[in-house]
């Protein structure tokens, strides 16, 4: 009778501990249960220190928002990137509202507005490439990619969400191609985006 007894509470306190899922980092901004866009853009990606990984995540983040349904319309970040080249007023407000962000930390509420009124949109989203690459962790041959995002309420300028993460593939002869690991790190990350 003990030896169940022991059993059963072990079980039981095993099953309790949390697991290590989830995301490296993601905050998710208490103004978040009350913000539900219907219509989402996404910048184009920042990929200055991988500038290959450019096409496939702008791609990839269009297909994979489409996918879920979540959204009635979504502008993605090589349709945004034709806005701008086409529309002069939309390419200054941008570089002014990225310049600001990146040099002061400051979302400004009046050139996000600005942008979400210029492509009809109520949230932008800005993506960053951290990884992309092939390399050697702990005596294996991964291919690893990285990707920080953050949804901004275009109205107000908040940050709703702030997420990191990355995955690694690890292989002995065939390389994993990027984009497809990228594809599922997307998928996994953008589960936890509020909608």
């Amino acid at each position: 009778m003990t030896k169940t007894w022991e059993a059963t509470i072990l079980a039981v306190l095993l099953l309790s501990i949390p697991s290590c899922g989830g995301l490296r980092y993601s905050l998710v901004a208490p103004e978040a249960k009350d913000f539900h866009p219907r219509r989402i853009a996404v910048l184009p990606a920042d990929a200055t220190t991988f500038p290959e990984a450019k096409g496939a995540i702008d791609r990839l983040f269009a297909e994979l928002l489409s996918e879920r349904g979540w959204f009635s319309s979504i502008v993605g970040g090589e349709t945004f990137g034709h806005c701008l080249a086409k529309d002069a007023e939309l390419r200054q407000t941008a570089e002014e509202y990225l310049a600001k962000l990146d040099k002061v930390s400051f979302s400004d509420p009046a050139l996000s507005g600005r942008i979400g009124v210029l492509i009809d949109v109520e949230a932008l989203l800005l993506v960053r490439v951290d990884y992309w690459n092939y390399t050697t962790e702990q005596d294996k041959k991964v291919g690893k990619v990285g990707l920080s995002i953050v949804m901004i309420e275009a109205k107000t300028g908040k940050t709703v969400w702030t997420a990191i993460h990355h995955r690694v593939s690890d292989y002995v002869i065939i390389r994993p191609d990027l984009p497809d690991v990228a594809r599922g790190l997307i998928r996994e990350m953008i589960g936890y985006m509020p909608h």
